[in-house]
């Protein structure tokens, strides 16, 4: 007999029960990855997250699990609805909250229905699916969300769910021998706009290194997290993550973390931070207190698919949006979510809406490869 919990954290959950249900090492919905959130000042009620994970559990055991919170808003999510909201509102209703299955302020595809390999997999991930409809039916909630998700994912998702894809750009790697070698497989044009880019950022007389997470002192990671958070002050928006959170990150994580940072003399004046796990690298935040030509496409980017070759990592995803990462070496790759919309007019109009949307999807990839940055061979 299996047993259909929600939890309002990962604090009871252990580490090894919830991590052996992670298929590719996905650090991103990892305990500790989630929970560090949790226990780190990063996810906070007046943030607009609550978590609400979901478990199965057979004789106590952990067998399935979603990260899952209620959400008081669309913050760090990346998969727009602002405007799903905003004509729920306008039409009486209460969007807020809904169901969110996904890794926090992480725009990165992975798996979030957690089952161990087996014959009952596909049981167990549509079990996850109806439990959250059930939930979301019994709390009288507009919606679900479920964002970024693996493609092993896709088939629990029946049609009471709507499909909604986008795209981001990744790196792949096909068995380049060092960076030279990636490059000889751009068009000359592009190979030249590279080494220009990089020499630019060799000249700055910035020191430049890529470390290792437990490489860095508590004060070190302090300064990590200034520039992270200069960023968002500079746009105007806000870093939700905190410094606890990085340095805990560093200790509970290891080389797993990895930061490209330029110093000048002794202060870290740029960096950019990134995630492996499996046999990917993830890119994730950039800070600098510094402008300096071609420097952030050397340490967010470049840094980056240097590792990758250097380590045998199969794709290198640097983060959301940016058509800049085209040129390059950053190819068009399609990303899935899933929204459960409680309301029937409601659904069939975000379907209407998804539908237009998807018929400007693929034009848009074959406009984005009339321009690859790759020779044809």
């Amino acid at each position: 007999m299996s047993e259909t919990r929600f939890l309002d954290g990962l604090g009871g959950i252990p580490a090894a029960d919830w991590d052996a249900l992670v298929p590719d090492g996905n650090p991103f919905v990892s305990h500790a990855f989630l929970s560090g959130m949790e226990a780190k000042g990063c996810l906070r009620e007046d943030y607009g997250w609550r978590p609400y994970h979901l478990g199965i559990f057979e004789h106590d055991r952990l067998v399935a699990a979603a990260p899952t919170y209620l959400k008081g808003n669309s913050h760090g999510e990346f998969v727009f609805d602002w405007s799903w909201a905003s004509a729920w509102e306008r039409a009486g209703g209460n969007y807020y909250p809904k169901l969110l299955v996904a890794s926090p302020y992480s725009p990165v595809p992975g798996p979030r229905l957690l089952v161990r390999d087996g014959l009952d997999a596909e049981v167990l991930r549509n079990q996850l699916t109806a439990a959250l409809v059930d939930e979301a039916d019994r709390l009288g909630l507009s919606s679900i969300h479920a964002n970024f998700l693996a493609d092993a994912d896709l088939d629990a998702f029946d049609d009471r769910w709507l499909a909604r894809a986008d795209y981001q750009f990744h790196w792949h790697n096909h068995g380049y021998a060092d960076f030279d070698d990636f490059l000889g497989a751009l068009t000359s044009k592009k190979r030249k706009n590279i080494r220009q880019e990089r020499a630019h950022a060799h000249a700055s007389g910035l020191t430049l290194e890529m470390r290792g997470g437990d490489e860095f002192s508590d004060a070190e990671w302090r300064q990590i997290h200034a520039l992270y958070e200069l960023t968002f002050d500079m746009k105007g928006n806000h870093a939700a993550l905190t410094a606890r959170f990085f340095q805990y990150l560093g200790r509970t994580l290891g080389s797993n973390v990895q930061v490209a940072l330029a110093r000048d003399t002794h202060d870290i004046v740029a960096m950019a931070l990134f995630l492996r796990g499996g046999d990917a690298l993830y890119g994730r935040y950039w800070g600098a207190s510094v402008e300096v030509s071609g420097l952030h496409f050397e340490l967010c980017y470049y840094r980056g698919i240097d590792y990758a070759i250097r380590h045998g990592i199969e794709r290198f995803e640097p983060g959301a949006q940016g058509e800049h990462k085209l040129a390059r070496g950053f190819l068009p790759t399609l990303t899935h979510s899933r929204h459960y919309i409680a309301h029937e007019g409601f659904r069939r109009a975000v379907a209407d809406a998804l539908a237009h949307e998807a018929s400007h999807r693929e034009a848009y990839r074959e406009e984005l490869m009339a321009h690859s940055p790759y020779a044809a061979r």
